[in-house]
């Protein structure tokens, strides 16, 4: 194992004899002609010469005074590449000399220190520390001559190396000692399997500006990578102590008891002024569906056509939208849940409320780049997020630009190639309550991306829509009551049992904004609508 100082000078010991009679040199190409009256003088003197050669960079004499020169000088320049080498000071050590062979076959083992001045690169710094250590070399007498030469091996140059590995000097990122929520509670305490994730992450790597990195040597294999115990501390990275995230215990609590109604369920809680992520639970083992869920998002996607129609001034919320029982697009039939329909004479709130789909299938012509880019420029979706996680910056929904015709069609009410995490729905709810995009976070003083504000008229008749689902649509069942707003959602599966269960919601009284997904469970005001419920009552 490498040491930052492996073996320390002992004070006192005996003067190292560095002085190189230069007549005594060889004239042959390798090798060297010591002039000391004994093999412990001579292997200093060769040791001497060794280290003055490679300290001085002239790492061409150096390996030729060993017994393998293309190879050992192939090796020193590989030391100086490998760990960024800006100075190099090396000393025999003249006490430590120790015979390994006989008076006839002279071979003496040299103790050497080593102070290596390394760097690395750390983005746009580089990190700069002394690393010393010390070793051990062979010097012999080549037998028959007058000849000393080192004997050539990787650990030469530093202890354990071998031929198939080699040294690095790495940026160490400062560790997390715990990761909390809001008010100090460790997030591993929950149990919750996206809180645990998250735990794990932010330990291992500290949000960027906490902290300072550290900087290591170490043994690396070909492949670079790390021989495990073989790290030598050069600059110790200054960790952090503890770490508190947005997470609200009375919201995490709420969010945990409401999931545990039903097995694949996920929740995420966001507050709508600040984007602050409030809660994250999952019922559903390891996964965290949570955050990483990829699911089309059934009816919840409609917040999203009637943002992008009504923006467009296709339509209003007051608008007569008929929703014929069945309606075709290049040769494919979509037919509404129970074969449910609407006449020409239904204003557009209704559709909406009652969460009929061919009342969106049918706008697809006025759709065409808008769906997509609704997504992305209104509710800052469809691009990565950094939400706090070092490193882990992600995309939470996806929404193909190219669909068009039946695709298109389909993705209208939440279907089709789209793809969505309830972090990503529980945000669109988010957008809606504060009329304008705040990106999830769970660090405060996170960068959030940013997002056009939503026109006052379009909001105001989302709200009057969402708000329509409590008091007379499809989440009436539930009895939120009027202070609630909220779209139901139900996704068929391709080899699922039953469809995916989705609701979103916001209450803004409580300044929270809610997705609840349950997969392969049902209707969405059946089984994800009761665990919001449950979430805002206990909350």
């Amino acid at each position: 194992m490498l040491s930052a100082v492996a073996l320390a000078v002992v004070a006192g010991i005996a003067a190292v004899i560095v002085t190189v009679v230069t007549s005594g040199r060889n004239p042959n190409a390798t090798g060297f002609v010591p002039t000391g009256s004994s093999p412990a003088q001579d292997a200093d003197q060769i040791t001497t010469a060794f280290l003055q050669a490679w300290q001085t960079g002239d790492l061409g004499q150096a390996g030729r005074y060993t017994d393998h020169p293309t190879a050992a000088r192939a090796a020193l320049a590989a030391y100086s590449k490998d760990l960024g080498l800006k100075k190099l000071t090396a000393t025999a050590q003249a006490d430590t000399i120790t015979p390994t062979g006989t008076s006839s076959t002279p071979h003496e083992s040299v103790g050497y220190a080593i102070s290596a001045t390394v760097t690395a690169p750390d983005g746009a710094k580089t990190l700069r520390g002394v690393w010393k250590y010390s070793g051990s070399l062979v010097a012999y007498q080549q037998p028959n001559s007058s000849l000393w030469y080192i004997a050539w091996a990787p650990e030469v140059l530093a202890p354990n190396l071998t031929a198939s590995t080699h040294l690095a000097a790495v940026v160490v990122a400062p560790q997390v000692a715990s990761v909390n929520d809001a008010s100090g509670n460790d997030l591993t305490s929950y149990g919750d399997a996206g809180l645990t994730t998250i735990a794990g992450l932010l330990q291992s790597k500290a949000p960027p500006g906490q902290g300072s990195p550290g900087l290591y040597v170490e043994i690396q294999t070909a492949s670079n990578h790390l021989v495990q115990n073989s790290q030598a501390v050069v600059i110790p990275p200054t960790n952090i102590a503890a770490l508190n995230t947005t997470i609200n215990p009375q919201a995490e609590a709420a969010a945990r008891a409401a999931v545990a109604a039903h097995t694949s369920s996920s929740m995420v809680v966001i507050q709508p002024s600040t984007g602050q992520i409030l809660a994250v639970a999952n019922n559903d083992g390891y996964n965290d569906f949570a955050l990483t869920a990829k699911v089309a998002p059934g009816s919840t996607m409609k917040v999203i056509t009637s943002t992008a129609l009504i923006n467009a001034g296709v339509l209003t919320a007051s608008s007569d939208v008929a929703c014929p029982a069945a309606y075709t697009v290049q040769g494919i039939t979509y037919h509404n849940d129970d074969n449910e329909s609407e006449p020409a004479s239904t204003p557009f709130i209704t559709d909406f409320a009652q969460s009929c789909n061919n009342a969106f299938t049918t706008q697809w012509p006025h759709l065409s780049g808008a769906l997509a880019r609704t997504a992305k420029d209104y509710y800052g979706l469809d691009q990565n997020w950094d939400i706090g996680i070092t490193g882990a910056s992600a995309s939470y929904f996806n929404a193909p630009a190219s669909a068009s015709g039946s695709e298109l069609a389909e993705e209208a009410f939440g279907q089709g190639e789209l793809t969505a995490s309830p972090l990503a729905m529980a945000s669109v709810a988010a957008t809606v309550d504060a009329g304008t995009f705040e990106q999830p976070i769970l660090l405060p003083g996170t960068k959030q991306v940013t997002a056009t504000a939503l026109p006052a008229s379009t909001d105001a008749q989302l709200k009057e829509m969402m708000q329509a689902v409590v008091t007379s649509g499809t989440a009436a069942p539930i009895g939120f009551g009027p202070g609630v707003y909220a779209k139901t959602g139900t996704a068929d599966v391709q080899g699922e049992e039953q469809p995916n269960s989705w609701l979103i919601a916001f209450e803004p009284s409580q300044d929270v904004a809610v997705a609840d997904l349950v997969l392969n469970a049902g209707y969405g005001a059946q089984v994800a609508g009761p665990e919001v419920k449950a979430f805002l009552g206990r909350y």
